[in-house]
């Protein structure tokens, strides 16, 4: 099969990617021209730019494609690159761009904990993408994923990153709030059996989340004991990290952490807003939060350092 994926050189996207050319199916990925020519991608796969509000552009990348997997998304506002503009605004692109280049099926990855009433734009076009997605027309499948973790993700790239920089680290609210990580390998599992069309995902709502609950501030430690780093952890008001993160989002490429991100945390991250249907048992991501799995995800040593600083990236 023709399989496009938009986001196709983002985190989900690339193992998505690997994972569908491994099953010998042809790629479609469609990224940014930001990040297209550094992330590159195995044999048997195509990269497009093209903006996820082009059309035109979309609609000549789906042709001949019998699924779509919708997975570009944003976890902080930058210029032109609005919840609004990406997660609303592209998602009904994507659907016009499909139906013109007939499409069969449509896949959109979204959060676990969108909703209408949500805290943040985030949570908010997040919804409006699902409920575009199940209003399209198409055979449909909308996935509510948790906090996605494995190797090149912002997880624990972050973590480790801020381990190796700051002799202090604050863990999110002054109460604990769980979690369920889930690996990207078994979250792109499930989207190979939405797009390959796996019938019992056709037309459902389903929520993907890991195996193992845990509180988030052992989720952080046990990230920490990992890279063999010892920070003092101290548990800081919400307040506090909006504040940091609104000062990440400004100075940094890739924030710390972002607006969005402290609001999700707060929160915790274990079940689906408003409700989503269980996953087939075949299909239940089984992939423990382990100390293998967790060293398998990190990037390579080293702490955050002026290369990560918005002035000298040559990012404004």
């Amino acid at each position: 099969m023709r399989i496009a994926i938009t986001g196709g050189t983002g985190f989900v996207g690339r193992h998505l990617a690997r994972r569908l050319i491994a099953d010998r199916h042809e790629v479609v990925a469609i990224g940014r021209r930001s990040r297209s020519r550094r992330e590159p991608l195995p044999a048997g796969s195509t990269i497009i730019d093209a903006e996820i509000t082009d059309v035109a552009r979309l609609a000549d990348a789906f042709r001949n494609c019998v699924a779509v997997a919708h997975c570009a998304g944003i976890n902080r506002e930058l210029g032109s690159q609005s919840y609004a503009t990406v997660h609303v605004d592209g998602t009904r692109a994507v659907i016009t761009a499909a139906r013109l280049a007939g499409v069969q099926r449509l896949a959109i990855l979204s959060f676990l904990r969108a909703r209408p009433d949500g805290p943040t734009a985030y949570h908010r076009s997040k919804w409006t993408a699902e409920e575009s997605i199940r209003g399209s027309g198409l055979t449909w499948t909308v996935l509510k994923a948790g906090v996605i973790h494995g190797r090149g993700d912002h997880m624990l790239d972050h973590l480790s990153h801020a381990f190796q920089t700051f002799p202090i680290f604050g863990l999110v609210g002054l109460r604990e709030r769980p979690v369920r990580p889930v690996a990207v390998d078994d979250v792109a599992r499930v989207l190979v059996a939405a797009v390959t069309g796996d019938p019992r995902l056709a037309n459902r709502t389903l929520a993907v989340l890991g195996p193992d609950e845990m509180p988030l501030g052992e989720a952080v430690r046990r990230a920490a004991r990992v890279t063999g780093r010892r920070p003092r952890f101290v548990r800081l008001p919400i307040a506090v990290h909006l504040v940091i993160a609104w000062l990440a989002e400004r100075l940094m490429t890739t924030p710390l952490v972002s607006l969005s991100q402290v609001r999700i945390l707060a929160e915790g991250i274990t079940e689906p807003a408003p409700f989503a249907d269980r996953l087939p048992d075949d299909l239940l991501p089984a992939t423990p939060f382990s100390d293998a799995v967790i060293r398998a995800g990190l990037p390579d040593p080293g702490g955050f350092g002026l290369a990560d600083l918005r002035w000298f990236s040559g990012t404004t």
